[in-house]
């Protein structure tokens, strides 16, 4: 099987379903009602798939006050999982969730940040793989622990004292709906608003019909952004430190450089009230 580090298509997926290396991961969520994915899983998932739960898999112990609503789980905490899922260091993981990605790509950032660089997303996730008419099962696989030992990309992480630190944020984007960025309206969060000085990059305007869009007309969006900054020095923000990833992820496969996380984003930035906020 070829290595896939960015997408993979439901037909590009159904001819390496029998690949021994292959391990999938439902990432299915719903930020409304966390027992949503599991619940779906349950229900249907693509053979050989397990489940990674959003909240207590991807995400690290929320601290009131200090954390934002989905920090990174503890690296220990995370590799262990990984292990035993089956995910190897010679594993090529594919992700998925019914999105378009917004959850999957978290899975696909925290395996990079790690150093596998084997990892997927699925695209179009469980819709377009049912639309096609390929296998799905109730079975819940048992998979053998593996050995995954991690090489963590530190540099790939800011805080939240170097956003504020920084004199120069026009390369900061937020990954949120306009509405929100503009501070119009905050359905989760209890502060409305954006860091000053970013931009509002919607991360579903990296997809559509559920689908990624070209390389190309990505490519094009986001050098535009970025108006001469070079794209390794960007960084993604969101609400809680999830879409941003798919901001990332959408860097990666229109052939830029990875951008930074500060993946406790906006509600970890409002936990210090001292710390400014835009509106507009």
């Amino acid at each position: 099987m070829k290595r896939f580090a960015t997408l993979i298509s439901p037909e590009e997926l159904q001819q390496n379903l029998a690949a021994p290396e292959l391990r999938l991961v439902d990432c299915r969520a719903s930020l409304q009602d966390r027992d949503a994915g599991r619940k779906a899983y349950r229900a249907a998932h693509l053979p050989g798939a397990v489940f990674a739960d959003l909240e207590s898999d991807l995400s690290g112990p929320v601290v009131p006050g200090n954390t934002g609503r989905h920090p990174l789980p503890p690296v220990s905490a995370l590799v262990e999982r990984l292990r035993a899922w089956g995910i190897g260091n010679a594993s090529q993981v594919v992700a998925y969730d019914d999105a378009g990605g917004a959850f999957a790509a978290r899975l696909w950032w925290l395996l990079r940040w790690l150093g596998h660089d084997a990892v997927a997303v699925l695209d179009g996730g469980f819709s377009a793989w049912s639309a096609a008419g390929y296998a799905l099962t109730d079975d819940e696989p048992r998979p053998s622990a593996q050995d995954f030992t991690p090489a963590a990309r530190a540099e790939w992480l800011v805080t939240a004292d170097e956003v504020a630190r920084s004199s120069d944020r026009a390369s900061l984007f937020d990954a949120r709906a306009p509405a929100r960025f503009r501070g119009d309206e905050e359905p989760i969060d209890p502060v409305a608003g954006h860091i000053p000085g970013a931009q509002n990059l919607p991360f579903t305007e990296n997809l559509r019909a559920g689908r990624f869009r070209p390389e190309r007309e990505l490519r094009a969006v986001f050098e535009a952004a970025l108006a001469g900054h070079a794209a390794k020095d960007a960084i993604m923000y969101c609400g809680s430190g999830v879409t941003a990833c798919h901001n990332v992820l959408a860097f990666a496969h229109a052939g830029l450089e990875l951008p930074r996380l500060y993946a406790g984003s906006w509600s970890e930035w409002i936990t210090v009230p001292t710390r400014p906020v835009a509106r507009g």
